[in-house]
């Protein structure tokens, strides 16, 4: 009963939550202009965010040096600049950076340390 109630409620707050924007500004007004500016701006500023927060623990100086993570930076960016897709171009980056740090670079660096 509990798996029910939560699948509910989950259901009705992702309907709550695509009807709002309809029910503040109909379809006889217009967005307002800040609105139209934040969605404008915080992609790119929500992208910088997770980027420094992806990357604040990188630490250069011990092994692996950052390698895998500025890879995969690299790669999920040379994606989306190719294919304009961001499901693709993170999926890319992350399937990329997992491959990198359970494989290679554990088994490499682990006989060096």
């Amino acid at each position: 009963m509990n798996i029910l109630g939560i699948i509910v409620i989950a259901a009705i707050c992702t309907f709550a939550t695509r009807i709002t924007p309809f029910l503040l500004f109909g379809t006889k007004k217009g967005v307002p202009d800040a609105v139209s500016y934040l969605g404008k701006v915080l992609p790119a500023a929500i992208m910088g965010v997770l980027i420094i927060y992806c990357l604040k623990n990188v630490s250069f100086t011990v092994s692996p040096f950052g390698i895998p993570e500025i890879t995969a930076t690299i790669v999920v960016i040379l994606l989306h600049q190719w294919k304009r897709n961001t499901l693709l171009s993170i999926a890319g980056g992350t399937i990329l950076y997992m491959l990198m740090v359970q494989n290679f670079f554990n088994s490499l660096f682990s006989v060096f340390i």
